[in-house]
């Protein structure tokens, strides 16, 4: 059915007056989107295995809602998408493109391609100059073998073929190496600097070419005077953002200082609105308007506060509603069916062939010429074939300007879309830096200790301000007083690895320090980092040498990040937060969640640690008083440390003698003496199933017979106890209790608010006083019996918990992390 679209209104009366939604344009652009947005999630789910970046699931999802899959149904294409609706749809992904260049132009540092070097601009050169010379090749067999191509001026046709051929995404290559952990590395710093000055060369390509193409093979001819208009405005555009613009730009970020927060709601609007301004002065020249929109993010100041505001206000609406719009509106043109024939697929084979030899070779050839290993000269290849949404642009500009027509379009995002997916898979398989931990010997705080003169190293990790004071109250309680046993603490702020701009852009402002992603703060560097200005301030206040860090990863992998800084700073401790914190709300306890994967980022560190780990369960420690380092501490913390027997709970009692030495901290020792109580000698505590759950949904604790020498563990605990006493006495409350019911008096301890912290062992072989607790639901069992018995919720526990366990090259015989799931009821509270 024809549709006048003059007569299409915005908004329904609604089906109770009998109208169809589906004929007005806002509810169809609605359910566009939502299909869409649903649509992206479900194929970025299904591509998450096989580490694909999401931008490949939204070029899939584009093409599938087009004329290729589903647009084969024309009831479908007449009711979703119909004809009239495409203005519409086209305008609302336009302004989302906008934004969007606008953020890429933020993401590119000039000041980097600067600094970049020959080698970067070697690199880049030869990789662009042999997949451009091929792209001619393939431009000029296309002008022969697709019909319709002759039509279109020779000059601009083989200029977008060039340039589609020989582009780099500088974006999805950032969130790949991010991904992969190689961006702070020398190959993925390489690899940046090149796509950087590739993606420059590309666009000013790109501007070149739409100023010569106008519309394409229709219309009268022009005067060639009229791309020369075209050229010198748009130079005379640049000029003028950067003489004018930047330093401008340069003036508000000043003013949007922290130290001047009003008024910055204006200035992020004024800048908003200045993408506009800019996308049409460049439509106005006869450039596409996506153009103004970069060059004006180019001029926007690199790692400020302001640059970061204006992220925060768009980014997520822009990268996950209306960027999406982009792609399918890329695929409602994409028709696969017009690939057809021998002819039309051989044509596809060519262009991804000379795409990928292009790219591959001519950046190899360079890379070995400057001097760089074979192996790291091809990974260079691979990655500066990344291709993604910058293709996309690049391509869909050809198709509005009539450059390319149906058949070359869908070749050319066939070969967008395979030379993306090659990327990861790829460069996994040809460069993996070394990962894996050495054989030197385990550390852990009685190792350190057999040495009074060295110094004890602790590695904090630190999720957010919030754990801030409970972190800092440990570390300064765990400070020795004796100067020939220094602390030195090493701080790494945990900050996950996503899609957003931020994410990437705070991995780009991060200078290298080898492996993983990590910024060593500089003297004099603005501290924008709350928690490294706190832990920094501490150290200067207390004399301790603070080394502080940010570490950016995915959450899957985040552990071998801590495990490789553990290790390489030979720490003898590493401090993790629960992925639970209580807090107090109008007096009353509330517990904050950060979910399943956190947690599963400290199962994975007590797993593979190359140290001792203390896992701190904050309810309030530090909160309401906190230490003051110095020589004179205002405020008493008292300390209590449940011992059992066993190598953690031995390890737990050492950092209670640490404590000890702090003249503001009282510590308690609680041990549990061993009385006849009905269980074996050699039972051990293990993790087992839940008997009533299904599928290990839920686990307990029971006792089970394990090899363990039971009396060489029982010398060891009565010489580290003995020794103890020797080196406290007086100074430290020894108690032994002889219990029948452990669970009650462990309980009690944790309720009696006589301790700030309680310190035990997870107690992976615990001792057969540990053994007669009663088969009890685990709501942690990554923490052991005791320590998951006063981290769980419902108990009525006020105390803070601190969990150690000591590394032992057994440990990695324990259960496996993926036996250890939520419990079923606590599943949908998990974020």
């Amino acid at each position: 059915m024809a549709v006048n679209i003059t007569s299409i209104k915005t908004s329904s009366n609604g089906v109770w007056q009998g109208d169809n939604p589906l004929d007005y344009a806002f509810p169809l652009l609605i359910i566009q989107t939502l299909l869409l947005l649903v649509l992206c999630r479900l194929l970025g789910f299904l591509f998450r295995p096989i580490r694909q970046p999401k931008v490949f699931a939204e070029m899939v999802a584009g093409i599938l809602l087009g004329p290729s899959a589903f647009g084969r149904s024309q009831q479908y294409m007449n009711k979703i998408f119909p004809k009239w609706s495409t203005p519409i749809f086209e305008s609302v992904a336009s302004i989302g493109l906008l934004y969007f260049l606008f953020l890429v132009g933020m993401e590119l540092d000039l000041n980097s391609i600067r600094r970049s070097g020959r080698r970067a601009f070697a690199i880049a050169m030869g990789g662009i100059s042999f997949s451009f010379t091929l792209g001619i090749g393939v431009a000029y067999i296309f002008r022969k073998s697709v019909a319709g191509a002759d039509k279109v001026g020779f000059l601009p046709y083989i200029i977008f073929t060039g340039v589609a051929v020989s582009i780099t995404a500088f974006p999805v290559l950032a969130r790949i190496l991010a991904e992969l952990k190689l961006l702070t590395t020398p190959i993925g710093e390489t690899a940046m600097a090149a796509a950087a000055l590739n993606d420059v060369a590309a666009w000013i390509s790109l501007a070149l070419a739409v100023a010569l193409a106008g519309n394409g093979g229709d219309g009268p001819k022009k005067s060639p005077l009229i791309s020369i208009w075209v050229l010198l405005s748009g130079v005379v555009f640049i000029i003028f953002m950067m003489a004018a613009i930047k330093p401008a730009m340069k003036w508000v970020e000043r003013r949007c200082s922290e130290k001047n927060n009003a008024g910055d709601e204006v200035y992020i609007s004024l800048t908003l609105g200045g993408v506009l301004v800019a996308g049409f002065i460049t439509d106005l020249i006869g450039i596409h308007a996506i153009f103004g929109a970069f060059v004006f993010g180019v001029t926007i100041p690199k790692g400020g506060d302001f640059a970061g505001r204006l992220m925060e206000r768009i980014e997520d609406f822009v990268s996950g509603l209306l960027l999406p719009l982009y792609f399918a509106s890329s695929g409602l043109k994409t028709n696969v069916a017009t690939i057809k024939g021998g002819e039309s697929w051989g044509l596809l084979a060519l262009v991804i062939t000379a795409a990928c030899v292009g790219k591959i070779f001519g950046t190899f050839v360079a890379a070995v010429m400057c001097t760089i290993p074979g192996r790291e000269a091809i990974t260079l290849g691979v990655l500066m074939n990344t291709k993604g949404l910058v293709e996309l642009i690049v391509l869909n500009i050809g198709k509005e300007k009539k450059v390319l027509n149906d058949e070359a379009f869908a070749i050319l995002v066939l070969m967008a879309l395979f030379t993306t997916f090659i990327t990861t898979p790829i460069v996994m398989t040809i460069y993996k830096p070394a990962r894996g931990f050495s054989a030197a010997p385990r550390r852990g705080l009685q190792s350190t200790s057999a040495t009074s003169s060295d110094e004890l190293r602790v590695l904090a990790c630190v999720h957010g301000p919030c754990n801030i004071p409970s972190l800092l109250n440990l570390i300064e309680s765990t400070r020795s007083t004796d100067k020939s046993s220094p602390l030195k603490l090493y701080v790494m702020h945990l900050v996950e690895l996503t899609e957003r701009f931020s994410s990437i852009t705070m991995v780009q402002r991060l200078r290298k320090n080898g492996f993983p992603l990590i910024n060593r703060l500089r003297r004099g560097a603005k501290l924008h980092d709350r928690v490294a200005v706190a832990f920094q301030a501490y150290g200067q206040l207390g004399g301790v040498s603070v080394r502080p860090a940010t570490a950016i990863s995915c959450l899957a992998t985040m552990h071998e990040d801590i495990c490789h800084v553990a290790e390489e700073k030979r720490v003898a401790m590493t401090i993790l937060p629960f992925h639970k914190q209580w807090r107090k709300i109008n007096g009353e306890d509330e517990v904050e969640n950060l979910g399943h994967d956190w947690r599963a980022v400290n199962q994975r560190v007590l797993k593979e640690a190359p140290c001792s780990v203390a896992v701190l369960v904050d309810r309030g420690y530090g909160s309401e008083a906190q230490m003051t380092p110095g020589p004179t501490p205002t405020v008493a913390q008292n300390v209590c440390v449940i011992f059992f027997g066993g190598p953690d709970d031995r390890e737990a009692l050492q950092l209670g003698g640490r404590m000890a030495e702090h003249p503001a901290v009282k510590v308690a020792v609680v041990r549990f003496v061993e009385k006849e109580i009905g269980v074996e000698e050699d039972d051990v505590m293990v993790i087992v199933p839940w008997p009533n759950k299904r599928r290990e949904r839920s686990c307990s604790f029971g006792s089970s017979t394990a090899n363990t020498d039971h009396l060489v563990e029982k010398e060891h605990d009565e010489a580290s106890l003995n020794e103890f006493k020797r080196k406290w006495e007086g100074k430290v409350e020894f108690t032994e209790k002889f219990t029948d019911n452990i669970l009650d008096d462990v309980l009690a301890i944790g309720r009696s608010e006589d301790y700030d912290l309680i310190v035990v062992g997870k107690g992976g072989a615990a001792s057969t006083a540990a053994a007669a607790l009663p088969d009890h639901h685990a709501e942690n069992p990554e923490l052991g019996p005791i320590g998951d018995l006063l981290a769980s919720t419902g108990q009525g526990i006020v105390s803070s918990v601190l969990v150690v366990q000591q590394h032992v090259s057994s440990r990695a015989e324990e259960l496996p992390l993926s036996k250890i799931p939520p419990p079923v009821e606590k599943i949908s509270s998990l974020a």
